[in-house]
């Protein structure tokens, strides 16, 4: 049986990474993860707040005593003393790639143009395999139009793809007027790859404490549904390949992913619920289910549940959404 797949040009052999997170902080996390099975490992990103800041504190450290006698060499601080939080990123790809064998892709967060290039040809030199382009911008001017905000994200990829050879995919938001044309424009930007769809964690108030405080809920098999949809339009409607992320606990949210078209899936919530170890479960549940059902290959259920394969595309619509509210009970 063939349970492998090709992402970003790259053969995996199989269509389970996971995702980005501060689990891939540990290296023996990551090294658990290749034993369990993972077909790639995306690191946790590097934000692009991490490189403005590093470069204001190298900066300072080194400008803070410029007026002084030029005797007193002392002032300037050790290299070692300067911890540089960017460059831990590209030492621990180089530590990574040295313990593992499955492709390793760095992950990029940000909101502007600055910082980007820059990096990314680092973190290619670097030895990853390829980036993922985490573009997390909330758009809150209400002077920005639409088509401003779409041409932000498309003008990082171009710019990005410009400085780097290997493959580039993007973490993709639901918050756009239309998804099916900013992933169209993001395909012709370059995109060899479109993730859907990106989490923007939502803030919370302490009504003790009268803060605005952060509050992570990890993902149910519910918020599969979401990418399941977006998936199944887009696929064969655009070159880039298509992974999921969100709500990707179980063997069966792999496979339907798949049938709508993706071509891997990322998980995390669910390895943090149930273990890394867990991943070894969902391959085996895969390929089980499977042979029962008489599939040789992912190739040949890829697409197979996509809106142009099904009879009825307009389920994947509004048609759907009108049945849904006549029969529930």
């Amino acid at each position: 049986m063939d349970i492998s797949t090709k992402y970003l040009g790259l053969k995996l052999k199989n269509p389970i990474i996971p995702s980005a997170s501060p689990l891939s902080k540990d290296i023996g996390n990551i090294k658990e993860m290749e034993d369990a099975g993972a077909a790639a490992v995306v690191l946790y990103s590097l934000f692009e707040e991490q490189i403005e800041q590093d470069s204001l504190e190298l900066h300072h450290h080194m400008t803070a005593h410029t007026d002084s006698y030029a005797e007193a060499i002392n002032y300037f601080p050790e290299i070692s003393d300067i911890k540089f939080g960017p460059e831990e990123y590209l030492k621990h790809i180089q530590k990574v790639k040295e313990v593992v064998n499955i492709p390793v892709i760095a992950s990029l967060n940000g909101k502007s143009l600055g910082g980007w290039t820059n990096y990314a040809k680092k973190i290619e030199e670097a030895g990853a395999n390829a980036l993922e382009l985490n573009i997390y911008f909330l758009a809150t001017d209400t002077t920005k139009s639409c088509a401003e905000i779409d041409r932000l994200y498309v003008d990082i990829v171009k710019e990005v793809k410009k400085v780097i050879t290997i493959p580039v995919a993007v973490k993709l938001s639901p918050f756009f007027s239309s998804i099916a044309c900013m992933a169209k424009q993001l395909d012709e930007a370059g995109a060899d790859g479109l993730i859907l769809f990106n989490r923007f964690y939502q803030p919370d108030i302490d009504l003790e404490n009268l803060e605005v405080v952060p509050n992570v809920i990890l993902s149910t098999p519910f918020a599969s549904r979401l990418p399941l949809r977006w998936i199944a339009i887009l696929y064969g409607r655009i070159k880039a390949d298509l992974a999921a992320t969100r709500g990707v606990m179980s063997a069966e949210d792999v496979l339907k992913m798949i049938m709508a078209g993706a071509a891997a899936t990322q998980m995390f919530s669910t390895l943090v619920k149930n273990g890394i170890g867990h991943i070894a479960t969902v391959l085996n549940d895969m390929q089980r289910w499977m042979e029962e059902h008489e599939y040789e290959s992912l190739e040949q259920m890829r697409g197979s549940m996509s809106h142009k394969s099904v009879a009825n595309p307009a389920a994947f619509e509004r048609a759907n959404y009108m049945k849904i509210l006549h029969t529930y009970k």
